[in-house]
């Protein structure tokens, strides 16, 4: 494949900031003919278990299995996203819980071929990343699947273009995990995938490289990997910076199986291409974190790299608080269950390594604005929303300070009082769950707390005893699973297919009992659901009464009694908006929409809403609906629970 001439797209890549590269990156393949989708909110608003949107992916997951797009066969855009797989590992120079996607997707029309050249293309000649630098891995097969030779022959092309061999163990690895599928369901999507690495030292190795710039040196025989293995152990100098996930095998009762369709699914972190551009071997020290550092070395009259303690602190607060301005812009109230949860469990996080710091009040308030004014040119609203993130945040801060303060007297007492036995990491886990049962004291600060006062402790033989002790007193209790909050995409089941109709079914019925007279008024806020119910947000400023919940329910109860059609159809925008469709009216759209109703027709339907499906095809499949739980959950907000009655 002859590549496209880069001298028009190009340039000095060591100046371009973040913003720059997103440009960049739509622009690159908007000239291949891509369409933009939207970035859209953290909160899955559809019938996904998903807690967080964790890819950009995730929001075409209907398309990829054989759904039309409305916008095309070629797509890209820039996802904000929220993964905490590796929340305790923020504090090194490189991980994060909040990230941007670049995403470019080939909805069965380009594949291997197109996509390897581009994405290589755009990062050597038009982010000027150095070739010499660079690594590919491919899917060196397993469980009966073959080598993807197809991706290597291309691959070897495509370095060979920049004067570089690609041997296999040298700059080309073969691995068996190369291989992403969304789950181990029939029917389930997957395919082989083909990364792309790039030389980046660590700290540690750092000082191997005096005689050359510290950040980006040049990759000498010593530091290249020596082996598929070496190349995965040393992912703090060998980082991943995108990966093209082929999408062509679908899962039957007999295995993987060639389907009709062949897709592209490509993710790129902005972050660690930022990291890679700007020449920089400390994520903190780009653009998407350092004015954040910068304020923090103001209030705390301290320098980012004084001591290993005081760094690993501003890059803790650095990155929750970035994160937290996401999510609490798209909706997320701090709380005990959920997503609120989570934005607290960062919050907390802040002000115990704000206290490391010296910062005894409204550090999070210092900060709220310095990421406004970073992120306002990609999130408008943000900079409206300000005061009242910075209301949220301080109320949250105050609220923690004075557990805070209190545990911290607690512990200094018990370890003052305690002997060597007692600092086993079953006794410090009793202790740690001791506090959080009777003050609501975090054990990762309790762990916090440890480290500062020079305990060493077995982390993970910690962990596994506190969730021993967590877990007996949830089944004793009653409450939720042990791993609530680890996030993954749910196979779309039969019953969470039914379940999202029927949440259509419910938002129509609540504005028509509740006499919504906009269409801003009882619109939905979040929804959420699983094979056992569904769980819809909404505005509305009071809980309703027994007899209008009574009559939500029997208006559901007749259309699916009634065996309406469901069907959609994709038109322009504005068409959408003009025929009533239900939307969120806080989203960014494309020019096309999908828009699924309940009905005859979509002039005269029960229920018509913006939605990429899918759902049954007759409401004659749904079963009666009882909706047994109502709270509220935020000013305006209110939450309804309903499960089906079979």
């Amino acid at each position: 494949m002859q590549q496209d001439s880069a001298n028009s797209e190009g340039s000095d890549s060591k100046m371009l900031s973040s913003k720059e590269i997103i440009e960049k990156y739509l622009d690159f393949y908007k000239k291949r003919d891509h369409k933009e989708i939207p970035n859209v909110s953290l909160l899955p608003k559809e019938d996904s278990t998903l807690l967080f949107v964790n890819s950009g992916m995730f929001p075409l997951v209907p398309y990829l299995m054989g759904e039309p797009h409305p916008m095309g066969t070629r797509l890209v855009n820039v996802q904000r996203c929220i993964r905490f797989e590796d929340i305790e590992e923020v504090g090194d120079n490189r991980h994060t819980t909040a990230f941007h996607m670049l995403g470019n997707w080939s909805l069965n029309d380009y594949f291997k071929e197109e996509q390897l050249h581009w994405v290589y293309e755009f990062f050597w000649d038009v982010l000027r990343l150095k070739p010499e630098k660079t690594f590919a891995t491919v899917f060196g097969g397993r469980d009966g699947a073959s080598k993807d030779e197809i991706s290597v022959e291309i691959l070897e092309e495509i370095f060979r273009g920049k004067g570089l061999e690609l041997k296999e163990g040298e700059r080309l690895f073969y691995l068996g995990s190369n291989w992403w599928q969304r789950g181990d369901a029939v029917g389930e999507l997957g395919g082989p995938d083909s990364e792309v690495f790039y030389y980046v030292p660590s700290e540690d190795s750092a000082s191997r490289h005096s005689s050359q710039s510290p950040d980006h040196p040049e990759l000498d025989s010593e530091s290249m990997p020596k082996s598929a293995q070496d190349l995965e152990e040393r992912e703090d100098e060998f980082m991943e910076i995108g990966n093209s996930v082929f999408l062509q095998y679908v899962k039957t009762e007999d295995g993987w199986e060639q389907m009709e369709m062949q897709n592209v699914d490509f993710g790129g972190g902005l972050e660690r291409l930022a990291m890679m551009v700007q020449e920089k071997s400390d994520i903190f020290e780009t653009d998407n974190f350092w004015p954040v550092i910068q304020r923090l070395q103001e209030l705390t009259k301290k320098t980012y790299k004084a001591d290993p303690e005081t760094t690993r602190h501003m890059r803790i607060i650095a990155d929750h608080i970035r994160a937290s301005v996401f999510l609490a812009m798209d909706g997320v109230l701090p709380s005990n269950k959920d997503q609120g949860y989570i934005l607290r469990r960062l919050l907390r996080r802040i002000v115990r390594s704000g206290k490391s710091l010296g910062l005894e009040k409204d550090i999070s308030v210092e900060l709220v604005g310095i990421v406004v004014k970073m992120f306002s040119w990609l999130y408008p609203d943000l900079t409206e929303k300000q005061s009242s993130l910075e209301a949220l945040f301080a109320e949250e801060e105050a609220k923690f300070r004075k557990t805070l303060n209190r545990a911290s007297r607690e512990v200094e007492r018990f370890l003052e009082k305690s002997s060597e036995k007692d600092l086993s990491a079953e006794k410090l886990a009793k202790q740690a769950f001791t506090f959080y049962q009777s003050m609501g004291y975090p054990e990762e600060i309790f762990l916090e707390d440890l480290r500062e006062h020079g305990v060493t402790i077995d982390t993970a033989d910690f962990k596994s005893h506190f969730d021993k002790l967590e877990q007996r007193h949830k089944e004793k209790s009653r409450k939720g699973a042990a791993k609530k909050f680890e996030g993954g995409l749910a196979a779309h089941s039969e019953t969470t297919i039914k379940y999202h109709t029927a949440t259509h079914l419910l938002h129509t019925a609540l504005r028509a009992v509740l006499e919504a007279d906009s269409e801003t008024d009882v619109a939905q806020k979040g929804s959420n659901i699983t094979d056992e119910r569904l769980r819809f947000d909404f505005s509305f400023t009071r809980k309703l009464e027994e007899s209008e919940l009574k009559e939500v329910e029997a208006l559901v109860n007749d259309v699916i009694e009634a065996g309406l059609p469901v069907n959609f159809e994709v038109m322009p925008l504005e068409d959408a908006v003009e025929t009533g469709a239900l939307h969120f009216f806080d989203e960014k759209y494309g020019d096309k929409v999908k828009v699924y109703y309940v009905g005859e027709t979509l002039e005269s339907a029960f229920s018509k809403e913006f939605c990429g499906g899918p759902h049954v095809e007759n409401t004659s499949e749904l079963f009666p609906i009882e909706i047994y739980k109502q709270k509220k959950i935020g000013k305006g907000v209110i939450r309804l629970y309903a499960r089906f009655k079979e």
